[in-house]
């Protein structure tokens, strides 16, 4: 069983930045693709960012385009989403999530996933 763990959230004015760190566990992450998803007060869950399993293909969301970067470390088991000029409407909680078996794809879809985080805090205010 894989197991997700997000972390660097927190509180930061608009125009800072935020790298998140997703850590995978029992498996070898190098088999999934990974997302990034977040979810706002009162949103409906949004995919941000994607990578494959090999780092090669990355898709990202309209709204984040050309701020966000998403990356992974295989040896170290872990995905980074480093996020720069944060805007207020980024606040939300932020989930990161695996899906295996499925090669150079990226969905940002939430329903193609099967393994999630319990999710990190980023509120983005001045």
């Amino acid at each position: 069983q894989l197991q997700l763990v997000e972390s660097g959230g927190g509180l930061v004015q608009p125009g800072g930045s935020l790298r998140l760190s997703c850590a995978a566990s029992g498996r070898n992450v190098d088999y999934y693709a990974i997302g990034w998803f977040r979810q706002g007060p009162g949103k409906e869950r949004e995919g941000v960012a994607c990578i494959s399993d090999s780092g090669a293909s990355t898709m990202y969301a309209d709204s984040v385009k050309g701020r966000f970067t998403i990356s992974r470390d295989n040896a170290k088991n872990t995905v980074y989403l480093q996020m720069n000029s944060l805007k207020p409407e980024d606040t939300a909680v932020y989930y990161c999530a695996a899906v295996g078996g499925i090669g150079e794809r990226t969905p940002l879809s939430a329903l193609e996933y099967d393994y999630w985080g319990q999710g990190t805090q980023v509120t983005v205010s001045s």
